[in-house]
């Protein structure tokens, strides 16, 4: 019983419906959906992935606004043989989902100087719902009710989770042109999470209830990030540097309901079977959620004025940003991404782009949670931009994640003493349109 309740506290739902790190996106403008590979650019979207690189981009102003839809499944796979007489074999299905997602991109570029920003979703992004809960509650619960010779059929469990998580950031920076083929720039991004956590496991006997267990958090906090980047350009030669400094966000929870509840117990001994779990979503206590340091090299090549191709490599140290309860210890290493990009233009009206991306987090059977899990994965962009005036550009782009399935196999499932295993395994879409301007 102890462990089911340790269990059910622990509400920590990961989002993510993007490109890029645990808890850092990198998908704000379209160029990067059709393109994948954007640290050498010199257009609007340098704003993010290339600062230092606007010091040789357009004259005067830009302005782009983009939109992007994701979707996203997130399932869990549960096998345990033997299992209260029988095999226990169920698939937890997660749908995740975000609205239409913005984000907006301006510049201003006069002789060595330029000042820019941003406003988009830089971390996570967006809702996730197990409407028939997730094993880590319904299997122990299942087992704890068999042994008071309660067996399924004989009362009804209604188990649901749901969270959301956003970090919204505006970012500006200043770029200098030192010499005519070396450029540098800094910035800064202001970042404000916003998150919820909800859930409940309820399990009933006619009428009466067995288990009650209520949760609903909020949990909001700010966050500032310190950026710097480099630009070499020379020829047909872009070499860039960028890098973002960890972001601490130490977020209070607003806690609007926290139930558990035990029949035939009383609240001081509910209380003593959950212990300190349940500390961690009272009202004003505050949770980590910090956006890791990012290390980014991009090397750019124009073949011919029509021709560009791209070579980038991220590194996210996720082991040294605090999560949760110290679980970044668990990875066994920091979060690798391969990028490469190439764009043709068809003529003075029409571009052509493909990327690809390899992510590898440091995944490990520790940091794997049913609430909270990641998996290492391949990204595919492709799409074109269309030059409808001088002044105005349309660009359109759709990439999809290929996920490798993460199984984590335990000799005591849950504590239970049987063995089992979880396959997690998650899809990924993505398309988006948006317009820039020049003047």
């Amino acid at each position: 019983m102890k462990k089911l309740f340790m269990m059910a506290m622990i509400l920590f739902v990961t989002l993510g419906v993007r490109a890029g790190g645990l808890m850092t996106n990198t998908n704000y403008h379209i160029a990067f959906d059709r393109m994948m590979a954007r640290g050498a650019t010199f257009d609007i979207d340098a704003v993010f992935s290339n600062p230092a690189g606007l010091a040789w981009g357009h004259e005067g102003w830009q302005l782009s606004l983009n939109f992007q839809k994701p979707w996203q499944n997130r399932d869990i796979e549960t096998s345990i043989p033997n299992f209260m007489g029988a095999d226990y074999n169920q698939k937890f299905h997660g749908k995740a989902s975000a609205p239409i997602v913005p984000a907006f991109f301006a510049s201003y570029k006069k002789d060595r100087i330029a000042l820019s920003a941003m406003i988009g979703i830089v971390g996570s992004g967006g809702f996730v719902e197990y409407k028939d809960g997730v094993p880590m509650f319904n299997v122990p619960m299942t087992a704890m009710l068999a042994q008071k010779g309660m067996m399924p059929g004989s009362y009804t469990l209604d188990s649901e989770m749901k969270g959301k998580q956003y970090i919204y950031g505006g970012q500006i920076n200043f770029t200098y042109k030192i010499i005519d083929c070396l450029a540098a720039a800094v910035g800064f991004r202001a970042n404000y999470y916003d998150g919820y956590y909800r859930g409940h496991v309820v399990a009933d006997m006619g009428g009466n209830k067995l288990i009650n267990l209520q949760l609903d958090c909020n949990q909001r906090g700010w966050g500032f990030t310190p950026i710097i980047s480099v630009d070499f350009h020379k020829g047909p030669v872009t070499l860039a540097a960028r890098y973002e400094f960890r972001t601490k966000l130490n977020v209070p929870n607003d806690t609007k309901e926290l139930t558990a509840e035990i029949a035939g117990m009383t609240p001081e001994q509910t209380a003593a079977v959950l212990g300190s779990k349940v500390g961690g979503y009272m009202d004003g206590v505050k949770t980590r959620y910090d956006m890791p340091s990012l290390l980014t090299f991009a090397a750019g090549y124009e073949f011919s004025p029509k021709l560009r191709a791209t070579l980038e490599y991220h590194f996210f140290d996720d082991k040294n940003a605090k999560m949760a309860n110290d679980r970044q210890k668990e990875l066994k290493h920091g979060t690798h991404e391969f990028l490469a990009g190439v764009e043709y233009d068809i003529n003075e009206k029409f571009t052509v782009s493909c990327g690809a991306q390899r992510t590898d987090y440091g995944l490990s059977d520790d940091y794997q949670q049913n609430t909270s899990f990641a998996c290492d994965s391949w990204s595919i962009g492709l799409g074109g931009a269309w030059n409808i005036t001088e002044k105005i550009r349309l660009n359109a782009g759709y990439f999809i994640s290929l996920y490798s399935d993460y199984t984590k196999e335990q000799s005591s499932y849950q504590g239970l003493g049987v063995a089992g295993k979880d396959i997690y395994s998650r899809t990924n879409n993505v398309i988006g349109v948006g317009i820039d301007y020049k003047f």
